[in-house]
């Protein structure tokens, strides 16, 4: 059934209950995989003979393929169709899954999660475009709240699910888990699924996307070699800067000149869809980076055990959860625009409570504090996804999705970088200053100095230097928390800029 015969009518297409399943667990497992095999590194080190730096590759070669890849799948829909393409790379994304599984070497691996990558890069924007088709206007707000769950859920139980797969079982189950769910979507929607017409005879953009390709690659080993090669100080990490810019910047030029590019221009002309974009990239900044902050500081400087961090961290998809559900349900209710201001509100509250966390927070304030940041970005992500598609014309809907992920994951990528450079540095640069206030000369110390303290031995200068840098870390955790509410400020002035839906 075409997908705009299902709007026309307002009704569901047959089996839309199988469908949104299916398509759920493609979503989930693309999700997944982004994060499933952080905490299985250490065990994959070993057992492929890698370095630190060089099982790295694990990661940053999925995230690669999948920031390359999601900008041409609108094309690729609609010159093979969207069910061909969606079983396609199905199919192909769990056939990757299983050779991950089975690498005896590090090269091996990275091939195959770059071929993982690539092909999973096309479920997520496919997922949610069939969604929208799926469901007529009135009932949009709960489609995107069950699609924006597992979107939003699966790189934050990643890393909790893939610590219980390696402790359990091994390290290569991380990769198996993909299988029998997979299978399970393919057979659903190659009876189930609806097909939309395809148009052969429309010829690919080569030039454009090879731009593309090289500036995303270049910008995603300069954010994630940056840290390890001091930034800017490095050969490698200034060329990749440069190439990166010079690529993006051409790429423009291409869009805005070429025939035929394979990101059309005229989806650049809706309001809705650009403001959308900016603040996409904020969501996925907060997401990831205050993820990626959160882990080390529970177990770094708080002290809990893997298994705990994790348990800690729980709330934060429970509060995702709830208010997605709550956020589809008031979509039609109330101006979405006005959900994103109160969902950012709720997540600024929760960045201003992490702020005044110490390494003796208890674990009932970390809990109210991850379940409002998760609420508030179920609260903003929801109505975004509405009012991003709201004007956006149907024809348009697989590209803008496309583009809606790459903007996510380059502000993820984005986000990481720049938070974790940012806690390296402060931490370096609170230590000096609070380490001049050290001293014999100091009344403070004066005070507090003993056998144990003593900065003349070597025994009182180490846990000083301890009790220094542990307060430096600190002070850097809080500041990241800072940069992450700026952040947030030019995506809520989109908000005001957005056109609100037409009333079904």
């Amino acid at each position: 059934m075409p997908a705009a015969s299902v709007e026309a009518e307002g009704r569901l297409a047959p089996h839309t209950l199988i469908i949104v399943i299916c398509l759920m667990i493609a979503t989930l497992m693309q999700a997944l995989d982004t994060t499933v095999a952080n905490v299985a590194l250490p065990y994959m080190q070993g057992s492929l003979s890698a370095s630190h730096d060089q099982i790295t590759w694990v990661l940053t070669s999925y995230i690669i393929a999948s920031a390359i890849f999601t900008a041409p799948v609108g094309w690729l829909t609609a010159r093979f169709g969207r069910k061909n393409l969606m079983l396609a790379c199905l199919i192909s994304f769990i056939i990757t899954s299983v050779m991950c599984g089975l690498a005896s070497s590090l090269p091996e691996i990275v091939v195959e999660r770059f071929l993982q990558g690539m092909f999973g890069a096309a479920l997520v924007p496919l997922s949610q475009s069939t969604m929208l088709d799926l469901f007529p206007p009135e009932r949009r707000g709960i489609s995107m709240s069950i699609w924006s769950s597992g979107v939003m859920l699966g790189p934050i139980i990643g890393p909790t699910l893939g610590g219980f797969l390696t402790a359990q079982y091994d390290w290569r189950y991380v990769f198996f888990i993909n299988v029998p769910f997979g299978i399970l979507a393919i057979l659903g929607l190659l009876f189930f699924m609806p097909r939309v017409e395809s148009d052969k005879t429309l010829r690919f953009d080569w030039i454009g996307f090879l731009i593309l390709a090289l500036g995303l690659t270049a910008m995603q080993i300069a954010l994630d070699r940056g840290e390890q090669l001091d930034w800017f100080s490095s050969g490698t990490i200034v060329t990749c800067t440069v190439v990166a810019a010079l690529g993006l910047y051409l790429f423009v030029v291409h869009m805005m000149t070429a025939d035929n590019p394979f990101i059309p221009r005229t989806a650049f002309a809706d309001l809705n869809f650009n403001g959308a974009l900016i603040v996409m990239v904020t969501v996925g900044l907060s997401t990831l980076s205050s993820t990626a902050l959160l882990g080390p500081f529970l177990e770094n400087l708080s002290n809990y055990p893997v298994q705990s961090a994790g348990m800690v961290m729980a709330p934060r998809g429970l509060g995702m959860i709830a208010s997605m559900m709550l956020a589809g349900r008031l979509t039609n209710r109330f101006d979405p625009r006005l959900l994103m201001l109160f969902g950012y509100g709720v997540l600024e509250t929760a960045m201003v409570m992490q702020e005044g966390w110490t390494p003796g927070v208890s674990p009932g304030h970390i809990a109210l504090t991850t379940i409002l940041s998760g609420a508030g970005l179920g609260f903003v992500f929801v109505p975004l996804n509405v009012l991003a598609y709201a004007t956006l014309p149907v024809a348009l809907r697989t590209q803008g999705a496309a583009l809606s992920a790459l903007m996510r994951n380059i502000g993820s990528a984005v986000g990481i970088a720049v938070t974790s450079a940012m806690l390296d540095r402060q931490t370096q640069v609170e230590h000096a200053v609070l380490a001049q206030y050290v001293t014999p000369f100091t009344r403070p110390m004066q005070s507090f100095v003993n056998v144990m303290l003593d900065p003349a031995s070597p025994a009182g200068a180490s846990l000083l230097n301890s009790i220094v840098d542990t307060q430096s870390q600190i002070i850097a955790y809080a500041d990241d928390y800072k940069l992450i509410f700026l952040t947030t400020i030019p995506a809520i002035m989109c908000v005001f800029f957005m056109r609100p839906p037409k009333a079904s």
